[in-house]
């Protein structure tokens, strides 16, 4: 089944997430993030920066925390089982800071059909703001896999 494409233009449910200066560093290690910058809060002031910056992927991390991530899938009712991450892109804006609430606010941009109707695209951009300044602008691809359109 085809997503409908009167899904464009939905706007989701927003949300707050806090950029905690513990887990900016457990993700910069995870990463493989050497430069001190992303440890040691004296060492980005060195820099320049008034806190530890967050690396710029962790901000897709943060907009997964929203209360109830599925609920669009749930309610196009799409099959978790069904979906891959087809593309994620960013756009910066300016940087984020351990401490900084990040507000969410996603809508969904796009729908479409490949492949005769066994693959559907579902593309939702995400602006992350910090009090009312954007950061930046998230932009998320899911890949539907239609089993019944499938030969």
């Amino acid at each position: 089944m085809a997503i409908d494409p009167a899904v464009i233009g939905r706007i989701l449910p927003g949300h707050e997430a806090l950029a905690e200066r513990g887990r900016l560093r457990f993700f910069a290690k995870a990463i493989g993030e050497t430069d001190p910058l992303y440890f040691d809060v004296e060492a980005a002031k060195a820099a320049g920066h008034r806190d530890l910056p967050v690396p710029p992927t962790f901000l897709f991390c943060l907009e997964m925390e929203k209360p109830d991530p599925f609920v669009l899938l749930r309610e196009l009712e799409i099959d978790v089982r069904n979906i891959l991450h087809g593309e994620q892109a960013f756009e910066y804006h300016t940087l984020a800071y351990a401490g900084d609430t990040l507000a969410y606010a996603s809508t969904v941009t796009d729908s479409y059909s490949k492949k005769g109707g066994a693959l559907d695209f579902l593309v939702r951009k995400t602006d992350v703001t910090r009090d009312g300044e954007l950061i930046a602008r998230l932009t998320n691809t899911l890949v539907v896999r239609n089993p019944k359109a499938q030969k």
